[in-house]
């Protein structure tokens, strides 16, 4: 009696949490509203849970930004993906294969029910960031240049301070009786004085006459 007793109860409480259950199930999309910064040549993921209850269902992934609005499909940037988490719900993956500029904008996941209505999941915001390699080079770069810059300063005055301007060269002059010197010159090789005194000589004697050369008379002495 025992027994049966039990079987009972347990039936009872299966119908009861069975019939809880079911009341208490409700579709709907299950999506957190945030905002998600991705690394340009990155990867990122984004997720909603719908809540089907076991109904058939068709799930998609819709983005927008400030000039148009498309569905999201798969492609070589972005993979689709559902993954069963009970016999009620679904979650619905979308993955950034490569973050670029290009998928910044709003991305939510809709869902279209076998009665032809449909629900609609919150807004999550998706900003493309500089890489953390770009960030750490521009780190390198400004922190390199606020060390070589005082450097470059120092070299710079220590080669203006020992560089000194060379003074004109003075041209000295002398006066002498309020007229000026020429410029000094290479003394002149002496006046030809031999050469002066023969020609005077020369014209002085122009006008004598020269007196005719005496012969020389040779005498010869024979013994016999």
């Amino acid at each position: 009696m025992s027994d049966m007793c039990d079987s009972l109860f347990t039936a009872i409480s299966c119908t009861f949490f069975l019939l809880v259950s079911a009341e208490e199930c409700s579709q709907s999309i299950q999506a957190r509203r945030a905002t998600f910064y991705a690394p340009q040549g990155g990867t990122l993921s984004l997720s909603c849970v719908v809540q089907h209850c076991g109904d058939t269902w068709t799930g998609n992934w819709i983005w927008k930004n400030s000039t148009e609005e498309k569905t999201v499909e798969n492609s070589d940037r972005h993979n689709l993906t559902n993954v069963t988490v009970s016999a009620n719900e679904t979650r619905l993956l979308l993955h950034f294969l490569t973050v670029s500029q290009l998928d910044e904008g709003s991305y939510r996941c809709t869902v279209t029910w076998s009665q032809g209505n449909t629900d609609l999941g919150h807004w999550m915001y998706v900003k493309a960031a500089p890489s953390g390699r770009n960030l750490l080079h521009r780190g390198l770069v400004c922190a390199g240049a606020f060390v070589c810059l005082p450097i470059i300063l120092g070299l710079v005055r220590c080669l203006s301070s020992e560089v000194k301007p060379q003074p004109l060269p003075r041209t000295c002059s002398r006066y002498i009786g309020g007229y000026r010197d020429q410029p000094h010159l290479a003394p002149s090789p002496p006046p030809p004085l031999v050469y002066a005194d023969i020609s005077h000589d020369a014209r002085r004697q122009q006008g004598a006459t020269r007196e005719p050369v005496q012969s020389t008379v040779y005498s010869s002495v024979r013994f016999s």
